[in-house]
Parts: structure tokens; C-alpha cells; sequence
């Protein structure tokens, strides 16, 4: 038997496992176990667009698509965009990708050669550290505060900068923490920005799950930022979409054209018939999204509200679906927290630290689930709580 460890890519071996994996491994082995862990829509995919994927299979588009995308959904995102966020692109300035996370890595491996440094506010969505690492990149944690909103500061982002420094991650509404950017503090961080050859990447998949009055807005549109910011988005979330693995980018041409070179030899293109299915989505399922997004702001509240009085600590979102209550009065780090949860109520959350070191003391709760649901892991998680 070979030594298949000693052959791997250094960047691979070394490559540390997801942290969330570990917790969904023990309680698929478990019964009776309520999971809040994964960030999946409840919801079923909208049935016009269910409908009109069959419909797209029945009249035969079957077949590759163009490597960026179907050119009509590439307009139609664009439409999407400035329909609902103020967002000016054209056809050309928008690739089709795999889900979100296809375009995750397309733009840092569009950008990032070794050595380079990418700035990465944390807690954050575990996918970029990763992604960085396995193109030789350097990832720098800029840690993000619950005093502040678990907001980027200007202050922690210049401190930050250095002559390696390529690119700036900006995971806004945040996973995990729901915390959200407004335009005050894009301003601020455009300021520190401007002057500099720094790239950003603009993860906005939760674009649409803001709560309040005030809708979000993304950095791509303040002074300075369009041509500097490539977006990352997709039908995932808003549209209870996890499944087809449809995401898009835009941005500056040239940008996509990189990203496309790199698109068509990985991928070839996206699901024919998941682009089919979401030109109906953008077309037609607004109210979808708004009905979504009220049952959601519900849900939130009822969790906070029943974490505080638990006395959980929890920080309010106002993005996202999750909540990172602080566990800290338990005198518990997040990983011994999540263990004995589950071991003991059978309630399976995410430890902080899985979204970056300065996670710990907190735990991830999705509340993408029925009111049931949560109100059961509700019950349990209380009745261990008292436990302690």
C-alpha cells in the first residue's frame, strides 16, 4: 500500500476539516436529534419555478449552456439587481456560477497568487479561509465585535493593510452572526480603501434577508467601490434553492472574463435546467421572497427573545437566519457547549470556533426551521441550561 499522505498537495493535506461537519457526523448516528445547524430554507422551492424546470426538461433544454451562463438569465440577474437593490451591470459583467461558493473561489482564484494576503473579518462562513489557503494565499482574520455589531470597523481594516494585501472578503448580512452593514459603514470602509489596489469580494447572499425598515445595500454601490468589488450571490437562500446550486457574479468585465477562463475548464457551466428554473424565480417570485423573509423575521424574534431569557445572551440580527448567542455564562468553550447538547437534550447547534478563533464562547442557531421545531430545540436547550 502506498503512502497516498506523503503524495497529497501540501496545501490539501494540510487543510484542516470543517469544523460544523463533525457535529451533523454525530447526529446522524444519534435518534431523536434536533438539528439547528444547517443554513437550509425549510421552505420548498417556489412552485412556479419547480414547474418550469419540468417544463424546461419536457422541451428538450437539456444540453451545455454557453460557459458564463444562459445569456437571457445573465440579463435578467441584471434586471434583478437594479430592480431591487439600485445595482447597474450589464449581460456581459455577470457569470453564471455552481451555487454561491463557485464564485467564491472563482474570484479569490481570479486574484490571489501565493503570498498574497486576504482579509478576512471573522466569524465568517468557513469556505474562505479554506479557499485561500488551497491557492498558496494568506488569510488574515479581522475580528469582528459583538460591542460593534459584529461590524468591519475602518479602524481594523487599516490596521490590516500591508504591501502583500490583494483582497478584501466582505461577508455582509453576515453568516453567522446576522450582522449587517449599513450605508454609513460602507462609507467608512470605502474611505479607508480608496487609494489602494485592494480588491473586494462582496458575499451578499443574504441580500435579501435584511429585517427593519432599511434594505441592504451593497458596497459595490457607494462612491468609489463598482469597479474595485466584485458580488457574489445566488438563489439559494432568497429563493429556497439549495439544491439546484445556482449562484452568480458580478462585476467589473474584465473581472468576470478571468473568472469565466477559469469557469469554463472547472465546471463547463452551471445546470441547464436550474438556469431554466430561475429566470422564473427572478420573473416571478417577489412576493415569495417577502413572505419568506416576514416568516423569518418571526422566527427571529422568537429566538432571541428565548435565548435572553434563558440567559443566553444574544446579540439582535438584523441579517441572515441565525443567531451567535454568547455561552459564556455557562463557563463552557463553544466545542464542550455543542457536545453536551447534543449528547444530552439531542440538540445539535455549531460551535462558534468553527467560523474563526474569535468565535468561541458563542454557538450558531439557524432559525431557517419550523416554529415546532424551534420551539421543541427551544425547550431543550432551556431545560439544559437550568441543568448546569
Amino acid at each position: 500500500m502506498k503512502d497516498y499522505y506523503s503524495l497529497f498537495a501540501d496545501n490539501v493535506r494540510n487543510l484542516k476539516p470543517s469544523g460544523i461537519r463533525r457535529f451533523f457526523s454525530i447526529a446522524e448516528e444519534m435518534d431523536d436529534v434536533i438539528s439547528l445547524g444547517v443554513g437550509e430554507p425549510d421552505y420548498m422551492t417556489p412552485l412556479p419555478v419547480r414547474q418550469a424546470a419540468i417544463a424546461s426538461l419536457e422541451a428538450g433544454y437539456t444540453k451545455y449552456t454557453a460557459n458564463q451562463g444562459i445569456a437571457e438569465l445573465r440579463a435578467e440577474v441584471c434586471r434583478y439587481l437594479e430592480r431591487r437593490f439600485g445595482m447597474k451591470y450589464r449581460e456581459e459583467q455577470c457569470v453564471i456560477t455552481v451555487g454561491g461558493s463557485e464564485a467564491i473561489d472563482l474570484v479569490i482564484r481570479a486574484f490571489v497568487n501565493p503570498g498574497d494576503e486576504v482579509l478576512i473579518p471573522e466569524p465568517c462562513f468557513v469556505a474562505y479561509d479554506a479557499i485561500t489557503r488551497l491557492v498558496g494565499g494568506v488569510p488574515v482574520p479581522l475580528v469582528t465585535k459583538e460591542e460593534d455589531d459584529f461590524r468591519l470597523t475602518p479602524q481594523a481594516l487599516k490596521a490590516a493593510i500591508t504591501p502583500k494585501t490583494k483582497l478584501l472578503i466582505f461577508p455582509f448580512p453576515n453568516n453567522p452572526t446576522g450582522g449587517v452593514m449599513r450605508r454609513e459603514h460602507l462609507e467608512e470602509i470605502a474611505e479607508v480603501l480608496r487609494g489602494t489596489d485592494i480588491m473586494v469580494l462582496s458575499d451578499e447572499i443574504y441580500a435579501e434577508l435584511t429585517y427593519g425598515d432599511t434594505r441592504h445595500v451593497s458596497i459595490s454601490t457607494i462612491e468609489g467601490m463598482y469597479d474595485r468589488t466584485v458580488v457574489v450571490n445566488g438563489f439559494s437562500k432568497a429563493y429556497a434553492m439549495t439544491g439546484w446550486r445556482l449562484g452568480y457574479a458580478v462585476g467589473p468585465a474584465e473581472v468576470i472574463a478571468m473568472m469565466n477562463r477559469v469557469h469554463q475548464y472547472v465546471l463547463m457551466c452551471a445546470s441547464t435546467t436550474a438556469q431554466r428554473a430561475a429566470l422564473v424565480a427572478l420573473r416571478e417570485c417577489d412576493k415569495e421572497i417577502e413572505d419568506m423573509r416576514e416568516d423569518y423575521n418571526n422566527r427571529r424574534r422568537m429566538v432571541v427573545d428565548r435565548l435572553n431569557a434563558m440567559g443566553l445572551h444574544c446579540f439582535d440580527p438584523h441579517g441572515a437566519f441565525y443567531v451567535f448567542p454568547s455561552i459564556q455564562s455557562t463557563g463552557m468553550n463553544s466545542q464542550e457547549f455543542c457536545e453536551r447538547l447534543i449528547y444530552e437534550k439531542r440538540v445539535a447547534v455549531v460551535p462558534g470556533d468553527a467560523f474563526g478563533a474569535c468565535g468561541d464562547g458563542f454557538v450558531r442557531i439557524c432559525y431557517c426551521y419550523s416554529v415546532e421545531h424551534l420551539t421543541e430545540a427551544l425547550n431543550r436547550i432551556e431545560a439544559f441550561v437550568k441543568s448546569l
